[in-house]
């Protein structure tokens, strides 16, 4: 059956054409929206807890229970994304989370607003899981880092974008405007994206191989554009994987480095850089100056995101990994050694090497690494359960955060950066498989 098609060779050997711009961008739209969603606890509960709607126990309330719908949604899209397809999965999960969003605009109190938030999460955890998953299937080899680190780019755009708005917006009209444009632009992507094609790879591994014939030989007459495509070359017969796989050699081992690498940068971005605007406003600075700072530091996220794609075709996932960790912990060792109120320039110089160095680890563990590790027939289910566990932890960071505040400052909240930063490295280098020029269906069966 998988010869007749052969999908996974014949899309690596296409040459970058409209096909692979219009997927892109079908898939990004709804990617940057969930970024934004992602990103815009920072300035509202800092404005929330201001006007007193809510207090320090609701927000991180807010906080945890966006995780826990991420958790589930990440979990159940896996399972429902490997069964039903991309497609169908991608188009439910913006839906969910661009009516929530709407939702969450007319809370009357901050109940209501953690309600709303809780189902923002079910859409948020499947559309980050089934998004990288799906343009891993469409985009070749060789650039496949660089495609992949730009959708992240699309994702953490959320991050300055909702810190601008949070600026021009919230003194002045208050939290509420943030959640409409979120509603709305999810909600004409959601529309626009009907024209999403299945992934052919999918349909292939489901033995819908006629259906998966027909959408290749429209995708490579694109492709072609009235020339002469590559030969296809023919991987040698991988052995049917199933879901049991992953309890067992190599996969296991690929599950526990995609678990902990999501586990890490899941608490830099949710444990640290969603609270900067509260750890600004601890250290006396003012709404206004608290928002204008984090904007300042945002913009490192996507100088970070654009490094991480250039790095990841040109030296490789792991060692990419590896030194952007390095340069982690060292910028974050001396960042918390300052105070905002009294050394703004050193705050801000080094916590945009910081930002900058998390970002790389964002572009490439989200977007490209995690993806990659898993074969076909499981990648969404197993990309799936990696990010269950990297967004569970994050259900109790922001209480561990808020333990480390009280008791030790922004230094207690950095060295539980470091140390998870520490063992992503040791996990990296021991088990990590380098992707970069290597087909997924040889990325799924190397053994290094």
């Amino acid at each position: 059956m998988a010869l007749a098609v052969n999908a996974g060779a014949r899309l690596d050997r296409l040459p970058i054409s409209s096909f692979h711009y219009r997927i892109f961008w079908l898939v990004g739209a709804g990617m940057f929206f969930d970024g934004y969603d992602l990103y815009v606890a920072g300035g509202v509960l800092a404005s929330a807890i201001q006007t007193k709607f809510s207090t320090v126990p609701q927000n991180l309330q807010f906080i945890s229970l966006t995780f826990v719908g991420m958790t589930l949604g990440a979990l159940i899209t896996g399972f429902v994304g490997d069964r039903l397809g991309r497609r169908f999965t991608y188009q439910i999960n913006l839906l969910i989370f661009g009516l929530a969003s709407l939702a969450a605009a007319f809370a009357q109190d901050m109940n209501q607003l953690i309600a709303c938030r809780f189902v923002q999460g079910l859409g948020l955890g499947a559309e980050i899981v089934v998004g990288y998953s799906t343009l891993t299937e469409f985009v070749p080899p060789k650039t496949r880092g660089r495609w992949l680190s730009m959708m992240v780019l699309l994702v953490v755009a959320g991050f300055p974008v909702t810190a601008l708005l949070g600026y021009l917006i919230i003194p002045a009209w208050g939290w509420r405007p943030m959640f409409i444009v979120a509603g709305i632009g999810s909600l004409v992507v959601w529309y626009l994206r009907k024209n999403l094609p299945e992934s052919p790879r999918w349909l292939e591994s489901q033995g819908r191989t006629a259906e998966a014939e027909s959408l290749m030989q429209g995708i490579e007459k694109e492709a072609a554009s009235g020339g002469t495509l590559p030969a296809v070359v023919v991987p040698a017969a991988a052995p049917q994987v199933t879901a049991s796989d992953m309890l067992r050699p190599p996969l296991l081992q690929r599950m526990i480095v995609g678990s902990w690498v999501l586990i890490t940068i899941n608490t830099l971005i949710f444990g640290f850089v969603i609270f900067l605007p509260q750890f600004f406003l601890r250290q006396g600075l003012t709404i206004a100056s608290s928002l204008a700072y984090t904007l300042v530091l945002s913009v490192g996220s996507l100088v970070g995101c654009a490094l991480g794609a250039y790095f990841s075709d040109a030296i490789g996932r792991r060692w990419s990994i590896i030194g952007a960790s390095i340069v982690t912990i060292v910028s974050g060792y001396i960042y918390a050694r300052f105070d905002a109120a009294s050394d703004p320039a050193i705050v801000l110089g080094v916590g945009f090497v910081l930002i900058v160095a998390i970002y790389v680890q964002t572009a490439i563990l989200f977007g490209v690494y995690t993806p990659e590790l898993f074969p076909t027939e499981i990648r969404l289910r197993a990309n799936g359960i990696c990010n269950t566990l990297g967004r569970a932890a994050t259900v109790v960071s922001p209480f561990v955060v808020g333990a480390l505040m009280a008791s030790y400052q922004l230094p207690g909240v950095i060295w539980l950066m470091i140390g998870l930063v520490v063992i992503q490295i040791v996990v990296v280098w021991a088990w990590g498989v380098e992707p970069r020029n290597r087909g997924l269906e040889d990325v799924a069966t190397a053994k290094a």
